[in-house]
């Protein structure tokens, strides 16, 4: 079949690869002149499904609220109150209960573990290179209260048999030796062996080239502009560079998809909170980490990426503002700097920030919609990269007429009503 994806960022990316191995001929389309020029950036870099946790979760309407007067908040709402950000932070507020979380984190680790598995598979196959490691995640507490609470995430991770290892103090800095300056200020930290890292960036670029080599067309510098019905189907994507005709059409835009599909009657609850992160040119080996560190008070992750250093996180309810505001940059400079001090030139730092495409449930929208030929592969939030390989191949399988390997009519637009 004829299939144009729209968006090229790490899932759009994925998306084209494996439908193109699936035997599909795909054109890709994206406003940008390259592949991963928008979220798929300059993100945290951390492979972690046994992380992938929804936002939503009991407890966290109180700690938003102490949040909002910490220093170093890693949460910031600034006063864009309109209609589309109350109704998102309502459907949020809705699955704070223990039992929306149990399902949601549910199917996230699912879908995550499964991308893991792809990621793996694809690596193996193609000799992809983008800054991997493989060395696991530990997520780091700063305070007795936040190792306590880490009950249920234990009981979803030992149900799915994902390995897992609680440390103390020392345990974590013989896990990360870089914390060794850092000791007295860390309590104890839940480590996932099985976790990886990589540059999203990198391995999208490599990825787009591989799909090129599979017949794979992009059509990048070209802005997007309506979906075109007819009937209960797409007839056509109407773009700057003319219409595009397909048998099948994937929407892949993250934080704008929502824009697209209103006028074809269809509400996908997607909202741009907006994430930071700083890259930092490591100085001192000894210092510097040597996987993924979750900084759990801040709710920065802190990933090494080769001879670099990623400092990504924060939330931000500030609808479609691109701006980098020093005080958000500080903030990471904060947490990196007292866990890792002098690892990295933070003189040197570049700092950026990306609209994660955020459900009011965590959980991507993955699936066919109720107009015959349009999918969705979109709402991955954090977690595109660590969620990119695993959505893409369900996708591909979905519109090849296959059974996914997993569980997948609970990813759907429909499970919204």
């Amino acid at each position: 079949m004829k299939i144009v994806i729209l968006g090229a960022g790490v899932v759009g990316v994925t998306s084209a690869y494996y439908l193109a191995k699936a035997g599909h001929e795909v054109t890709v389309v994206d406003r940008q002149p390259g592949p991963a020029l928008e979220t798929s950036y300059a993100n945290a870099g951390e492979i972690s499904p046994g992380y992938a946790s929804p936002w939503a979760a009991p407890g966290i309407p109180v700690k938003a609220v102490k949040w909002m007067f910490m220093k170093h908040a890693p949460l910031v709402i600034r006063p864009t109150f309109d209609p589309a950000t109350l109704r998102w932070l309502a459907g949020m507020l809705r699955n704070c209960t223990a039992a929306r979380y149990a399902v949601n984190k549910g199917r996230m680790v699912r879908l995550a573990e499964y991308s893991r598995d792809c990621l793996a598979a694809l690596r193996a196959e193609t000799g992809i290179a983008y800054d991997h490691r493989t060395q696991g995640t530990l997520q780091l507490f700063r305070s007795q209260s936040q190792l306590d609470a880490i009950g249920k995430d234990v009981e979803v991770l030992r149900a799915d048999g994902v390995p897992f290892e609680v440390l103390d103090p020392a345990g974590c800095v013989a896990a990360e030796p870089g914390l060794a300056q850092a000791r007295d200020r860390i309590v104890g930290g839940l480590r996932l062996p099985g976790d990886e890292t990589g540059d999203c960036f990198k391995f999208t670029n490599a990825l787009h080239r591989m799909c090129e080599q599979l017949g794979v067309t992009f059509r990048f510098n070209t802005g997007i502009r309506r979906l075109r019905q007819q009937g209960d189907r797409v007839a056509a994507v109407e773009t700057t560079a003319g219409d595009f005709t397909a048998d099948i059409f994937v929407t892949s835009l993250g934080s704008y998809a929502p824009a697209l599909l209103r006028p074809l009657g269809l509400d996908l609850p997607v909202y741009p909170v907006k994430g930071y992160s700083i890259t930092v040119p490591i100085v001192d080996e000894s210092r510097a980490p040597v996987s993924t560190v979750l900084d759990e008070t801040y709710k920065i992750a802190i990933t090494r990426l080769g001879d670099r250093i990623r400092v990504g996180g924060m939330a931000e309810i500030a609808r479609f503002q691109l701006d980098l505001p020093p005080a958000r940059q500080a903030t990471l400079e904060h947490s990196v700097e007292d866990l890792f001090g002098g690892a990295g030139d933070q003189s040197q730092a570049t700092f950026w920030t990306g609209l994660r495409p955020m459900t009011p449930d965590s959980t991507p929208v993955i699936g066919k919609t109720r107009i015959g030929n349009l999918f969705i592969n979109g709402g991955h939030g954090t977690l595109g990269w660590t969620m990119a390989c695993g959505s893409g191949r369900v996708l591909a399988d979905l519109v090849s007429g296959r059974r996914p390997d997993i569980e997948s009519a609970d990813l759907a637009l429909s499970r919204y009503g």
